[in-house]
């Protein structure tokens, strides 16, 4: 079996300052980059070699695999692939609300079901879709082992949602910024195992 690390991205400026981000961007901040380098330090002491590095285009999620790549680099892992830009892994649009206060979303942020419909949002039930579909697809090439994707909090909430009837590990687990989730993938049964959380100490 292959295996899936998905990756959120470091903690912005919009993070602290309780905006919500969704398709706007934000750029990392100091505490954001050490939790990056702290995720990178995590798969040099576990051996990870990775055969296809992906992201979500939004900077945020990009400037985390750089900083991840980088200190691999560093670390002497050998060759690592070029960082591929995934449309799929991109975080979910907050329609009207993006960029101002989180307080002003009539709904809980992260997971809000389908009540950013109609202010032109992308709902839950299409962002589990499409989320699922695009990592399904890159796990589907018969020559990755490993496979690391960085996406964002309530896309990845998704995801692991989507796959917590097979979780091999506690779910009720906080997905903090630079969270790592370890997945097994059954490419017969084109099923995902989650395995294990790994929030940043830092």
């Amino acid at each position: 079996m292959s295996t899936l690390y998905l990756l959120r991205h470091g903690q912005t400026a919009f993070n602290l300052e309780k905006r919500v981000q969704g398709r706007s961007d934000s750029p990392l901040t100091e505490l954001g980059m050490a939790q990056a380098h702290a995720a990178a330090f995590w798969f040099v002491r576990e051996g990870v070699h990775f055969d296809r590095l992906c992201t979500s285009p939004l900077g945020r999620a990009r400037a985390t695999l750089e900083t991840v790549r980088a200190d691999l680099l560093d670390a002497g892992v050998g060759d690592l692939p070029a960082i591929e830009d995934i449309d799929g892994l991109m975080e979910r649009s907050y329609g009207i609300f993006e960029a101002g206060p989180a307080a002003d979303v009539p709904t809980e942020l992260w997971d809000p079901g389908e009540a950013l419909v109609p202010y032109g949002g992308e709902g839950s039930r299409a962002l589990r879709q499409r989320i699922v579909a695009t990592l399904t697809d890159l796990m589907s090439d018969t020559h990755v082992e490993n496979l690391l994707a960085v996406s964002h909090g309530s896309a990845t909430l998704q995801f692991k949602k989507a796959w917590e009837h097979l979780a091999a590990c506690p779910q009720d687990v906080p997905l903090g910024n630079c969270c790592i989730l370890v997945y097994t993938f059954d490419a017969v049964e084109r099923t995902f195992t989650n395995t294990a959380i790994v929030n940043q100490e830092v």
